[in-house]
Formats: C-alpha cells, structure tokens, sequence
C-alpha cells in the first residue's frame, strides 16, 4: 500500500502519516528521514530532534536523504518524511530522473507512507531556482498521487481524503 500526506508546514501531516504507518505496519515501521545534513542549518536540527523524540521508539530510524530506492525493500513498512527535503537535495537532477525513482518505488511490494509539503498554493516565486523547486514539487506530487493508493491533504491537523 502507497499513502501520501501532503499539506503546508505545520499542518500536522507528519504526525497523521505516522500514525497510518504504524496502523498498517505488521512490524515496527522504518522511519526514512531525507534531510541532508551537510546543510548545517541549527533551526533545521531542532525540528529533526523534535521529530525524533515525537516517534520515540515505534520506528527504526534510517536517514538517506538522495536514493530512497536503495534502501526501501519489500515486505517492510517505511515511512518517508519529506519528499520536500528529498526533492531539494536532488534539484540538480532532472524532472526524469526525480519521476522515475518515484515511478520505482510504486512498484515495490511494501507498505510506503509519503509525506510531500504543499509548496504550489502561494505566488509564482521570482527567482528561478525557487520556481524550479516549486515546479517539480508539484510534479512530484502529482506522481506520487498517481502512483498511491490513498491520498490525504492535511490542514489545522485535520485530513481529508481526496483518493
């Protein structure tokens, strides 16, 4: 089963995908953190420690920030959170690329629970590397909407289930 979360910062998206991530989980889910590190951002790194103490001991913690297809096997339960970090380490990469690595992950057996801000509901950035990340943020979006079965857009906390 695929599941995507998607919503704007804050929504509450994260703690709804892990609790759907446990819900279907057979065995302690694994929990695919993509921020990449090297960015040295101390804010970041309070919100990454928040994150880590909010899911406590439920779930095996793996951080790969660029080849989510590497490490996802079949049989397993993952939850990957974000895809909006995963996109921002790979914007050198072409859309392809991004796209079919989203594509590859549809087609393995196991339980994956995306976790996608919402990036596209404000104005049209000016510069273009803000547009880029906007754009294949909603390209992306759209590929894991196809490719899951389920879908929910988080707001306030609340979800709504659009597929």
């Amino acid at each position: 089963m695929k599941i995507l979360y998607f919503g704007g910062q804050k929504s509450g998206k994260s703690s709804l995908a892990e609790a759907k991530a446990l819900a279907i989980a057979t065995a302690k889910p694994t929990y695919l953190a993509t921020y990449d590190h090297s960015f040295g951002d101390s804010e970041m790194g309070e919100r990454i420690d928040k994150h880590r103490s909010s899911r406590g001991e439920e779930f095996i913690t793996l951080e790969e920030s660029r080849d989510l297809s590497r490490v996802i096997e079949p049989h397993q339960t993952y939850l990957v959170d974000c895809i909006s970090m995963w996109i921002l380490n790979r914007m050198n990469e072409s859309e392809e690329e991004l796209t079919r690595e989203i594509e590859a992950l549809g087609r393995v057996d196991a339980n994956i629970v995306f976790v996608l801000n919402d990036v596209g509901s404000g104005v049209i950035p000016n510069d273009p590397i803000s547009r880029r990340y906007v754009d294949l943020s909603g390209i992306i979006g759209q590929t894991l909407a196809r490719i899951c079965d389920e879908v929910y857009e988080v707001k306030l906390g609340l979800e709504r289930r659009l597929k």
